[in-house]
């Protein structure tokens, strides 16, 4: 089983920026993939960033090219989204996840944390 806590959440205004944070915890990640999708209401996840746990390559949706960025420190089990420039539109609950297979749909993500809510406002 794996375990994902989310941190680093929270109000920002337009043009700002946060590190979200994603502590995995329960089994060895150095084969696996991670994964940043976000949620308004009303609306299913949408893909944000996915990277090779052990690093390699990397591939964002286009609205998060140029302004965030995931990374990951194995020796930590924790994935990292780094959002500069935020907008109101980036406004969401934000959740970390785990795939064992490069993919950027959230059916091929098993494991998923409980996500942190960002609010930029304007």
């Amino acid at each position: 089983q794996v375990h994902l806590v989310e941190s680093g959440g929270g109000l920002v205004q337009s043009g700002g920026s946060l590190r979200l944070s994603c502590v995995a915890s329960g089994r060895a990640f150095n084969d696996k993939h991670m994964g940043w999708f976000r949620q308004t209401p009303g609306k299913g996840r949408e893909f944000v960033a996915t990277a090779s746990w052990y690093g390699g390559w990397l591939y964002y949706a286009h609205f998060a090219e140029g302004r965030f960025t995931i990374s990951g420190d194995n020796a930590k089990n924790t994935s990292y989204l780094e959002m500069t420039n935020l907008r109101p539109s980036d406004t969401a609950v934000y959740f970390c996840a785990v795939s064992t297979y490069y993919t950027t749909y959230e059916t091929g993500f098993r494991y998923w944390g409980q996500g942190t809510q960002v609010t930029v406002s304007s």
